[in-house]
């Protein structure tokens, strides 16, 4: 299998199983398992081709991406139980996801148009979109809304893959690349709080305080 397969199943493996124990931490039924996992399991990709107009999307055209997200769902269905610290586990395999998507998310838009820029845009919306839907859809506080880098990870991992292809590195180099600087920045950022600036501004007032 390429390895470019390899890491679009991986990722999709991943995400959904982000998405099932999300569904777990709310005590949801087998449905809302399968729901949550296959939401997250495919919604980075899904944005990244209909951005690329590349549609029908990839698991309309091959729907073993479904079965992957079903499967893994029931997995977590029935083991979640056993886990001492789900938020823990599901931060730590959104941060596994996040850096194999960014690369697929690369790959798939510099296949597609040949921009560098494009390129790491896709890959970014890939690894990110998933865990932002899954926090939304899961009434969970987002991963965007976190104090540690996040979106930064997936931008720099898609960066490294890029500009190793560009500069003719082989492809497994600059999918090794990718996944590492991805993985190293986030769960760097989840082991010590990385953080990046953020704006001099205080927080914002009640719109009621206002009109």
């Amino acid at each position: 299998m390429p390895i470019l397969e390899i890491l679009d199943y991986a990722g999709v493996a991943v995400f959904a199983a982000t998405g099932a124990l999300s569904a777990s931490r709310k005590q949801l039924d087998i449905i809302g398992y399968l729901f949550l996992a296959s939401i997250t399991g495919i919604g980075g990709g899904t944005m990244r081709d209909v951005i690329l107009g590349a549609t029908p999307v990839f698991w309309v055209l091959n729907p073993a991406y479904l079965l992957v997200c079903a499967s893994v769902g029931l997995l977590v269905f029935f083991t979640s139980h056993r886990f001492e610290s789900r938020y823990r586990v599901l931060v730590w395999l959104d941060a596994v996801g996040l850096s194999a998507y960014c690369v697929m998310g690369a790959a798939k838009g510099l296949a597609a148009t040949g921009s560098p820029t494009v390129a790491i845009v896709t890959g970014m919306l890939t690894a990110t979109f998933g865990g932002i839907l899954r926090d939304l859809l899961a009434g969970e506080p987002s991963v965007l809304l976190r104090p540690e880098i996040y979106v930064t990870a997936a931008l720099l991992g898609a960066g490294a893959f890029v500009l190793a292809t560009m500069v003719g590195m082989p492809l497994g180099a600059t999918s090794a690349l990718g996944v590492v600087t991805a993985f190293a920045v986030r769960g760097g950022a989840l082991r010590y709080g990385w953080t990046l600036p953020t704006g001099k501004a205080g927080p914002g007032r009640d719109p009621n305080d206002i009109m």
